[in-house]
């Protein structure tokens, strides 16, 4: 699985004051907690770009005076006026202690409806789910090719195994619907079916 490594100071001092000082410096303040510890320190803000601004799931390989944690981001934090990054929440992976993980959808394959006119919407981009460390990927794929017309792929069909996907399960994460000119042709064609015969000429 991708990973990106930050380097990161400790810090002891907590408060308004000492964020704000922080952040006018560039640095990110952040916490790492599920461990042994909770962790509290900083880092500079361009370090967290290839982390936070991509769909892509990934670890975080943290660095701290010398100790390594192997972390996912929990939770984020922009400032209401500058959209800049404020504070990170990280979760320290433990071998034998499940997490809850928002995985990316990776839809496989050109579903049968859109071979037949349709459109295919994607309603769902990623699901929670809770597993191992170990189980953790990069996404989950969903293979589409049998979607049909109308026909909609649900939670409950989405394999993950050793996972437990925590979303509810009728919710579709996928459905191929009718363009506006598939609707429109099969409404002349209904029309034309529609119409009676042409009476016979007389003799």
């Amino acid at each position: 699985m991708k990973s990106v490594k930050i380097e990161g100071q400790s810090r002891s001092e907590h408060g308004k004051t000492v964020t704000r000082r922080l952040r006018s410096e560039g640095q990110v303040p952040c916490v790492i907690y599920g461990g042994k510890e909770t962790i509290h320190f900083s880092a500079p803000i361009m370090s967290f770009r290839p982390l936070v601004y991509t769909p892509e799931f990934q670890l975080a390989e943290i660095s701290v005076n010398g100790k390594s944690y192997t972390t996912i981001v929990k939770d984020l934090q922009f400032d209401v006026l500058t959209d800049e990054l404020s504070h990170v929440d990280f979760l320290e992976l433990v071998d034998d202690k499940k997490v809850i993980a928002n995985l990316p959808l990776k839809f496989v394959g050109q579903p049968e409806g859109v071979k037949a006119g349709g459109r295919l919407e994607i309603k769902v981009k990623n699901l929670k789910v809770r597993t191992y460390p170990k189980h953790l990927k990069e996404n989950i794929e969903v293979n589409i090719e049998k979607l049909q017309l109308h026909g909609n792929i649900r939670v409950q069909d989405v394999q993950a195994p050793e996972m437990e996907i925590m979303n509810s399960p009728r919710i579709p994460v996928a459905s191929v619907v009718t363009t506006r000119a598939l609707k429109q042709a099969e409404t002349e064609e209904a029309k034309a079916a529609a119409k009676p015969a042409a009476a016979a000429p007389k003799k």
